[in-house]
């Protein structure tokens, strides 16, 4: 699942990941979806899936492009300044926690500037970046068919 908004350039990273592996022949047990900016409307996918991987942009401090990936269990294990809907994506990891249906997570983030203009494109060291992250699933689903979701 991606997140993110694609009118806030770089922000929207999550999503362009997605919208690239929509054009990838993926095994029949992923799912590929957009989460856009996130909200409960999610919750839904928490309580379908054992295993879920979320991609997107944070606020961390690091070099735009940085790629770190996490296996959070709680809502305070993800770092700390996600981008626009922070509150919104800990917000549903935390009732999904609460309803017991939540997820094996990976979160894959990208580091983004936190000055971001209004463009629906990347920029280049956050595509770069996008194209690895892309690349990593890929071989996460293969390698891994137990993972259901991305």
């Amino acid at each position: 699942m991606g997140i993110g908004n694609v009118l806030l350039g770089d922000e929207g990273v999550g999503v362009h990941v997605v919208k690239d592996l929509e054009k990838r022949t993926l095994p029949p047990h992923v799912d590929v979806l957009d989460g856009g900016t996130g909200g409960f409307h999610l919750l839904e996918y928490m309580q379908d899936y054992p295993a879920m991987m979320l991609i997107d942009a944070t606020l961390d401090g690091k070099p735009a492009g940085t790629i770190s990936v996490l296996r959070p269990k709680f809502s305070h294990e993800f770092p700390r300044t996600l981008s626009a809907h922070d509150i919104g994506l800990k917000d549903l990891v935390e009732s999904a926690a609460l309803l017991g249906s939540l997820p094996e997570i990976t979160l894959y983030t990208v580091s983004v500037n936190p000055e971001q203009s209004l463009t629906m494109e990347l920029s280049e060291e956050v595509r770069n970046a996008a194209g690895k992250v892309v690349e990593a699933i890929i071989g996460n689903t293969l390698e891994n068919p137990l993972r259901l979701t991305t």
